[in-house]
């Protein structure tokens, strides 16, 4: 229950609320955009102040292999479920969606870390930023397979010119060129080579204005859940079991492995928010172009109007919870 008493979480269930009843109340996109800037930013730089602190140990190197091996078992895992149950386009989308991951469900869940007072390490930015696309690449693969089988590769929405021009080279550019990522990354990478000195000037953007700038944020994506919500309407009982049950078996997954290597509770309630977590920017930005003949309606829809609201309200303080009984902490 504490964790609904957190502001950012409070302006989220506020949004939801205001996006159900139909307000006109809106966050204009180029402000939504500079949030999530902001936030990647920030994040960014925590995690590199912190690599600074602890160096490059085994710890660090375990958690980004476990993340890393999650990156290419749940879409896998994913697609095997789907693909009896969808067609083989969007069990490929859905699947993708799925293995990759939301920035902000973890940027949420290191705030309510944090304000619970468990230790984590700020390699786990790093291992967000190495999860999300293997998702994406293989889902291409998948999609360029179930062509093949069909015999449509030279087929397209509208004539075939779409999917024909979007190859894996420039679904690869695109997937580890993206501009959020990329400045993830850099904002890691200034953070590690500034350490302690860049940490105490640039604590006002990373300290104090954190909290607002989610609570901010969360109040748009509250909002944009509710108004994707509609899309959920008519989709079968098993696919919406899937936004909600795919994710607590990605969590659990992401949890054995942490007990098998040994990591400390708030590095694995990272790695469990990161299995359970679906991406609704990226990987539907990319998906539009590389797999048109998949529903943007059934993976944008399950990822943010159901997977999203259950990680931020539910998800997250019930990962942690489970991460600390046990592995103690």
């Amino acid at each position: 229950m504490q964790s609904f008493l957190d502001p950012a979480i409070l302006f989220f269930v506020f949004g939801l609320l205001a996006g159900a009843v139909r307000s006109n109340l809106e966050i204009p996109p180029a402000i939504s955009r500079f949030l999530s800037l902001y936030l990647l930013m920030a994040l960014g730089l925590k995690g590199g102040f912190a690599l600074a602190k602890s160096g490059l140990t085994a710890e660090v190197a375990l958690g980004l292999g476990c993340a890393m091996l999650l990156a290419v078992v749940v879409p896998t895992l994913g697609w095997f479920w789907l693909k009896r149950r969808l067609n083989g386009f969007d069990a490929a989308a859905l699947a993708a969606t799925y293995g990759s991951v939301s920035a902000v469900t973890f940027i949420t869940a290191t705030q309510h870390l944090s304000q619970q007072g468990v230790a984590f390490g700020g390699h786990m930015a790093a291992a967000m930023a190495l999860m999300e696309s293997p998702a994406i690449v293989m889902a291409v693969l998948l999609a360029t397979l179930v062509r093949r089988r069909q015999g449509t590769a030279a087929a397209a929405v509208g004539g075939g010119g779409a999917a024909q021009h979007t190859g894996l080279r420039q679904v690869l550019h695109e997937a580890l060129t993206d501009g959020a990522q990329l400045l993830l990354i850099g904002a890691m990478v200034v953070g590690l080579l500034t350490g302690e000195s860049g940490e105490r000037a640039m604590q006002p953007f990373t300290g104090e204005l954190f909290k607002g700038m989610l609570a901010f944020f969360l109040l748009d994506m509250g909002l944009l859940a509710a108004r994707n919500a509609p899309a959920l309407r008519g989709l079968p009982a098993s696919l919406l079991g899937y936004a909600v049950l795919g994710p607590l078996l990605h969590a659990s997954l992401a949890l054995g492995l942490a007990v098998l290597v040994g990591l400390q509770a708030g590095d694995a309630a990272l790695l469990m928010v990161l299995a359970a977590s679906a991406s609704y920017i990226a990987v539907p930005a990319v998906l539009r172009e590389a797999i048109p003949e998949a529903r943007p309606t059934l993976y944008f829809g399950l990822s943010l109007g159901m997977t999203f609201p259950f990680n931020i309200l539910l998800g997250i303080p019930l990962y942690t919870a489970v991460a600390r009984q046990v592995l103690g902490g």
